[in-house]
């Protein structure tokens, strides 16, 4: 066993961040489609949630954002001329396109890969797969930055591989570390991997919901396992319960969470809860640990009263005395069945012993929370030095970013604004300035 931290990328919310509400079966982000937004206010929460991790001595890193607007999506569907003559085109003729192709989707930085470290991975480097995202047009061509960026980062082929994203075909449908997640003893043991689907495309007869789309598919999570070299004996595959991704549990991020050798779940997270929690142990069992299953009944939090309040997508982060913090937005507070849940947690014989609560309004309204904000990833030392230094959060690089974001972002967003070329050149700008704060020239094709 080698020691590891876990390093989380928080995804740095872009200049062009607007409510589009493209997600159908986000019910938070289909909920304030065409409200104004706040770009300014919304990077800010970011990087203050980030800031105030890395002081408590988490690792903490930044996942530059995506170039938006995506002009070259607007140009293969057949609007031509100059940009501005694109824009004006767009939100005259496909208002919807031109809002897929200004999507602020790409802050979620949970959907960017599956990430397995190098203590579970067949070749002992650390493996990423850039997700696919091909069930929705808005998210479908995010995998080409998130792949080079990605490999700007870990480019070094000693430590790192980052892969192409799997058949953008809906058989092989893939969302990412949302629907993926690890137990281990520690961050840098053999551990136990994770996965959890929608549905099955080669089996008519798996589970899958009515309602709203299953955008993970089981053999997505099949292929991620062999590309990335896992042990068989070492990887668990699950069924998500198809009735709650009709309550709009789009990802199982949103219904469960895990660290450690503990999994924090809603009874009705799974398809098959007893089967799944048996599968876990005798995984985590070869790995050399136990599963600790912290559940919660429907009596203490409905599935919609979880979805309101992202209580699932939180962080559980392990800190330095082996006890675990709970990281919440502050909509955990304010709904009250949470609310007295976690007043109870604390109190409960459980390993988590802290809530560490931040405002993220801004971002929580388009439909993701703390977790969906970021990218796990197991590093050892050696591999921490191999990567580049210049996107972990220190203190003079949150002052840099936080005065880039008040030179460049705007305060409000409103609809009509997406067909304002200005508003391109602005945010072309800006990512052209970042590339420089974060040592990445090149970064983008803009």
């Amino acid at each position: 066993m080698r020691d590891a931290r876990e390093f989380n990328f928080d995804g740095l919310v872009g200049p062009s961040h607007n409510y589009a509400g493209l997600s159908f079966g986000n019910v938070a982000s289909f909920s304030n489609v065409r409200s104004s937004s706040n770009p300014r206010q919304a990077a800010l929460q970011g990087l203050a949630k980030m800031r105030e991790l890395a002081a408590r001595g988490f690792a903490q890193a930044v996942m530059p954002p995506q170039g938006r607007p995506n002009f070259r999506l607007l140009r293969s569907l057949g609007f031509s001329g100059t940009d501005a003559d694109v824009l004006a085109r767009a939100y005259r003729e496909a208002p919807v396109i031109l809002a897929c192709a200004w999507s602020a989707a790409p802050m979620w930085t949970a959907n960017a890969a599956t990430v397995s470290p190098s203590a579970d991975s067949l070749d002992g480097r650390v493996h990423f797969t850039a997700a696919n995202l091909n069930n929705k047009l808005h998210r479908s061509e995010e995998h080409v930055q998130a792949t080079r960026t990605l490999r700007a980062i870990f480019g070094n082929s000693e430590h790192f591989m980052v892969h192409d994203p799997l058949p953008s075909v809906p058989a092989f449908a893939d969302e990412g570390a949302a629907n993926h997640t690890r137990f281990a003893a520690s961050h840098g043991a053999a551990g136990v991997e994770f996965f959890v689907y929608g549905r099955a495309e080669f089996d008519p007869s798996a589970p899958a919901p009515k309602k709203y789309p299953a955008r993970q598919t089981l053999e997505a999570s099949q292929a991620i396992a062999r590309l990335h070299g896992l042990d068989p004996a070492r990887t668990v595959f699950a069924s998500q319960n198809p009735d709650v991704i009709d309550q709009g549990v789009f990802h199982n991020d949103v219904i469960a969470v895990g660290n450690g050798n503990v999994l924090f779940y809603h009874e009705q997270a799974l398809a098959d809860e007893a089967g799944t929690l048996d599968a876990l142990r005798r995984a985590l069992a070869v790995a050399g640990t136990e599963l600790h299953p912290v559940r919660v009944a429907t009596s203490q939090v409905a599935v919609g009263d979880a979805v309101a309040s992202y209580l699932f997508n939180s962080q559980l982060l392990s800190k330095a005395d082996g006890r675990m913090a709970l990281v919440v937005p502050h909509e955990c507070r304010e709904n009250a069945a949470v609310a007295d849940y976690l007043a109870g947690l604390l109190a409960g014989r459980v390993p988590i012993d802290e809530l560490i609560e931040f405002d993220l309004r801004q971002s929580m309204r388009n439909g993701g929370g703390p977790a969906c904000l970021r990218l796990r990833v197991a590093l050892t030392d050696a591999e921490a030095a191999a990567m580049h230094q210049g996107v972990i959060m220190t203190e003079a690089l949150y002052a840099q970013l936080v005065a880039w974001v008040e030179r460049h972002y705007r305060d409000r967003i409103e609809t009509q604004d997406l067909m304002d070329p200005q508003l391109a050149l602005e945010c072309a700008a800006a990512l052209e300035e970042l590339t420089r704060i974060l040592g990445l020239p090149g970064l983008y094709d803009l």
